[in-house]
C-alpha cells in the first residue's frame, strides 16, 4: 500500500512522494515490538526537507522542540496534509508527556515509519480519533465507497481504516487473486468442452490424465504440488471455491497486497498436497480448497481475535454464512472422497487439502492479517510460523521420496 503524500519546503507543495501509510497501535496496555525513537536512521533525500523545516523551530540544534512549537508548525503546515494525518500529528502533541518533541519521531511520523511516540499517539490521544469516524464521511463517489467499505470488512482499528482509506489507489488493482480466478474458471472451461460434462467431471475416465491434477503415482513431477488447483471435480466444486476466493480474497488484496495474499494462498495449496501425500497416501488432489481455506481460515480468525473492533455489517450472520459454506463445501469433498470411484483401484480426490488450508490460515495467515502494513520480516512471531512451515514441507517432502517404498503402498497406477 502506498500513499501520494505531499512534501513541504517551507510554505510551499511540491510533487506528490510515494510512502507506506503507518500502522496503528493494538489495543491499550498490549506490548509492541517498536522501533524506538532513540535509533539514528539514515537520511533519505525526502527527510532532507522535514529537517530544514524542524530546524526552524530548534534554532539550537537541539534534536527537539516543545509541544506548543509542534502544534505552531502544524497549524502553519496543516492545510498541506492529508486530514486523518493531522489528526494523528495533533494527537501526538496532545499525547506526550514530556512536553517534547524528538526531531527522529518527527520525521519517523512523516516518512509514515512505525515508531514508539506514533503509537503513543494512538494510545493516548485516541478520543480525537474516535470523534469522527470514516464511516460518517459524506460526499464520496462509489470507488471511495468502495475503499471504506473494504477497510470496514478488514481492518479492526478506525485509524488504520483511514490510513488505508487516504493512501488506497487502485493501482495495483487486486490483480492476483482476480487472475488466479480467471484461470481456474478457463481450465475448467476448457476440460469441461473437452470431456463434455460439467457436473462430477471426475468420473471420467480422462479426467486424472490431465498434466495437472497430483496423483501419488506421479508425484516425483513437482509441478502437480501446485497446479492442482486448476482442476475441479465438477461446476459444483468450482462454484463453492470461486465464491468464497473472490469475497474473501479480493478484499484482503486490496488492503494486504498481492505478495502477502498470495503468500498465504500459495502455502496454502502446497501444504495441502503434501498433507494428502502424508495422511491419503493412495488418493489425488484436485481443487483450490488449500489456498481457499488458507485465505478463509485467516480471515475468519482475524475477527474473532479482534471482534469489538471489527465494525462491519451483519458481521455475526456473514461469519455464519462463512463457516456453512465452508462446511458444505468441505462436506461434499468428504462424501465424494468415499463415494465408490468410477475407476478403481484409483480412489475419488481427497478432502484433506482442505485441513492443511486450515492449519496455514490459522497460523501463518493470521500472522500475516494482524501486521497491516508492518514489516512481516521484523515480526517474531511470522518467523516462528515460517520456520514451522518449511519444516514441516521439508519433512514431507523426505516422506514422499522415502515413506511409500518403506511402507510398502499399494499406490493406484497412474491414469
Amino acid at each position: 500500500m502506498e500513499e501520494s503524500s505531499p512534501r513541504m519546503t517551507g510554505g510551499t507543495r511540491e510533487a506528490p512522494v510515494n510512502i507506506s501509510p503507518a500502522v496503528a497501535a493494538h489495543a491499550e496496555g498490549e506490548e509492541i515490538e517498536v522501533l524506538e525513537s532513540t535509533d539514528v536512521l539514515p537520511v533519505a533525500p525526502e527527510e532532507v526537507q522535514w529537517k530544514s523545516l524542524f530546524d526552524k523551530y530548534d534554532p539550537e540544534n537541539s534534536g527537539f522542540i516543545s509541544t506548543e512549537q509542534f502544534r505552531d508548525l502544524l497549524a502553519t503546515h496543516g492545510s498541506e496534509l492529508d486530514p486523518h494525518k493531522l489528526e494523528v500529528l495533533l494527537a501526538l502533541a496532545d499525547g506526550n508527556a514530556d512536553g517534547k518533541i524528538c526531531y527522529q519521531d518527527f520525521v519517523n511520523l512523516m516518512s509514515n515509519k512505525r515508531s514508539n511516540s506514533f503509537r503513543r499517539a494512538i494510545l493516548q490521544g485516541s478520543r480525537q480519533l474516535k470523534g469522527c469516524s470514516l464511516r460518517d464521511e459524506v460526499g464520496l463517489g462509489l470507488s471511495q465507497r468502495l475503499v471504506r467499505h473494504v477497510a470496514y470488512e478488514t481492518l479492526p482499528r478506525e485509524v488504520d481504516r483511514k490510513w488505508y482509506f487516504d493512501s488506497y489507489t487502485y493501482c495495483p488493482p487486486p490483480w492476483f487473486i482476480l487472475a488466479i480466478t480467471i484461470a481456474e474458471v478457463a481450465v475448467f472451461m476448457y476440460y469441461g468442452i473437452q470431456l463434455d460434462r460439467l457436473v462430477l467431471q471426475v468420473s471420467s475416465p480422462s479426467f486424472l490424465k490431465s498434466p495437472l491434477p497430483y496423483h501419488p503415482q506421479l508425484r516425483s513431477q513437482a509441478w502437480r504440488y501446485f497446479s492442482y488447483v486448476f482442476m475441479h471435480t465438477g461446476i459444483e466444486h468450482l462454484s463453492l471455491n470461486m465464491a468464497m476466493q473472490l469475497l474473501v480474497g479480493v478484499p484482503l488484496e486490496m488492503v494486504h497486497g498481492a505478495l502477502r495474499i498470495g503468500l498465504i494462498y500459495v502455502c496454502g495449496v502446497l501444504a495441502g498436497s503434501l498433507a494428502v501425500s502424508v495422511t491419503d497416501m493412495m488418493a489425488p488432489v484436485v481443487g483450490s480448497s488449500g489456498g481457499v481455506y488458507a485465505l478463509v481460515s485467516a480471515h475468519l480468525a482475524n475477527v474473532v481475535m479482534n471482534w469489538s473492533g471489527m465494525k462491519c455489517q451483519f458481521k455475526l450472520f456473514r461469519m455464519a454464512m462463512a463457516l456453512v459454506c465452508m462446511s458444505v463445501e468441505f462436506g461434499r469433498a468428504v462424501w465424494l472422497r468415499f463415494y465408490p470411484p468410477a475407476f478403481p483401484p484409483c480412489p475419488n480426490p481427497s478432502f484433506v487439502a482442505h485441513l492443511g488450508g486450515v492449519l496455514v490460515g490459522l497460523t501463518l495467515g493470521v500472522v500475516v492479517l494482524q501486521n497491516y502494513e508492518q514489516r512481516l520480516q521484523e515480526q517474531s512471531l511470522f518467523w516462528i510460523f515460517f520456520c514451522v512451515y518449511t519444516l514441516f514441507v521439508l519433512c514431507a517432502v523426505f516422506w514422499n521420496v522415502f515413506a511409500y517404498s518403506l511402507l510398502d503402498v499399494r499406490i493406484p497406477p497412474a491414469p
